[in-house]
């Protein structure tokens, strides 16, 4: 079926200025960007601005239950504080409650996986939020490898192995370089099972990280826990994204350098540890004027996943750029992701992820009318 949003102001997160158009949707995409378009069904947009889908690029809906308590919390393993074989996609429970409440504020893709707790804790995944198997809301199905750096690691395993951040960065260390010698010995055993290592499912699961093919998705609040991250990622050659970034505004001119992507958040919350004592809505701006890659993130359920665009316009307040704010939770989070081919912007080709609203998402009067995920109607007021 051929469907047609029709005369809707449409802020497409790629031009800065809104432009009044029809939008073709075909088979789950946007097949046309135009005027006069015709389909099998209308969607009269014409008193209704349209947004790109909203993407977070750093959550763990899914793994957080939403009012179950301790017993539904699936997002940090306890027992090991290196566990790269663990898969986001293996706990997320796509019925909890938190996924509706994210698409009935327009988020209809997310990043989500593994928490803090463990130097490396897993591989996120990344989905849409509307879907009753996980399986057919996959985007990516493993996209980053979890590590954590500063104050968690140290918390959970203080009394176990790691209660320094030097611990911390040596673990790290320690499993990259076993995996990168586990890979060399299997690339020199050419196929033969004789001379292959004993299987460390461990270590297997690192190979994409050594070999350039998954970012490490590093966990960094503070200005020397970003430089450690950096200095890693640059030992091993390993690509790389900074989540959280609490401290990113006061190094801003040496992470201007570096051309990394870089999640900030979550911020509409209480400094409740020393590594957040900097944290200021000001720092997406502040990076991204500097010409950062920012994306603005909630880390839910530390921010309720449906206050993404919420964040955005407290950044705004604070000074960020309204078109940048945007992007910071649309294209730029997509791209952090590796799913901008997909999701983050209005162009044709692309999912036909929608978010009708009558004004502006960041401002807290505004009301979403409808959201398309896929080209379907999630939610409608």
């Amino acid at each position: 079926m051929k469907q047609v949003i029709q005369n809707g102001l449409i802020h497409d997160a790629i031009h800065r200025e809104p432009y009044r158009a029809d939008l073709l949707v075909e088979n789950g995409k946007i097949a046309a960007i135009g005027q006069g378009l015709t389909g099998d069904a209308v969607i009269d947009a014409s008193h209704l601005e349209v947004y790109p889908g909203f993407v977070d690029a750093h959550t763990h809906i899914g793994l957080d239950g939403y009012g179950t308590g301790a017993e539904g919390i699936d997002y940090n393993e306890m027992n090991d504080i290196c566990c790269p074989q663990l898969r986001a996609i293996d706990g997320i429970d796509p019925l909890d409650h938190t996924f509706e409440l994210a698409r009935n504020a327009g988020v209809t893709c997310v990043c989500t996986g593994p928490g803090s707790a463990n130097v490396l804790g897993g591989t996120f995944t990344v989905i849409k939020t509307a879907g009753r198997r996980v399986d057919d809301m996959v985007v990516i199905e493993e996209t980053a490898m979890k590590c954590a750096f500063g104050e968690n690691p140290k918390r959970v395993y203080r009394d176990k192995c790691d209660s320094t951040r030097m611990s911390t960065a040596a673990i790290l260390r320690e499993a990259l370089s076993k995996a990168r010698r586990y890979g060399e010995k299997v690339a020199a055993a050419r196929g033969d099972v004789t001379k292959l290592p004993p299987f460390d499912m461990k270590l297997e699961a690192l190979q994409p990280v050594i070999c350039g093919e998954m970012p490490l998705k590093a966990h960094a609040h503070k200005a020397n826990d970003i430089f450690t991250a950096i200095r890693i990622a640059e030992e091993f050659g390993l690509k790389l994204t900074l989540e959280h970034v609490t401290e990113g505004h006061l190094i801003v001119e040496e992470l201007a350098k570096t051309g990394l992507p870089m999640a900030v958040g979550p911020t509409m919350s209480h400094a409740s540890k020393v590594e957040l004592a900097y944290k200021s809505w000001t720092t997406p701006g502040v990076l991204a004027q500097a010409g950062c890659h920012v994306s603005i993130i909630t880390d839910s359920s530390v921010i309720q996943q449906e206050n993404l665009p919420l964040c955005a316009g407290m950044a705004v307040r604070a000074g960020m750029d309204p078109f940048q704010a945007l992007q910071a939770i649309t294209i730029r989070p997509a791209e952090h992701i590796g799913a901008a081919s997909r999701v983050g912007s209005i162009e044709v080709g692309k999912d036909a992820d929608l978010v009708l609203t009558d004004g502006s998402p960041m401002a807290i009067a505004t009301v979403v009318h409808r959201v398309l995920i896929d080209g379907k109607t999630v939610y409608q007021l």
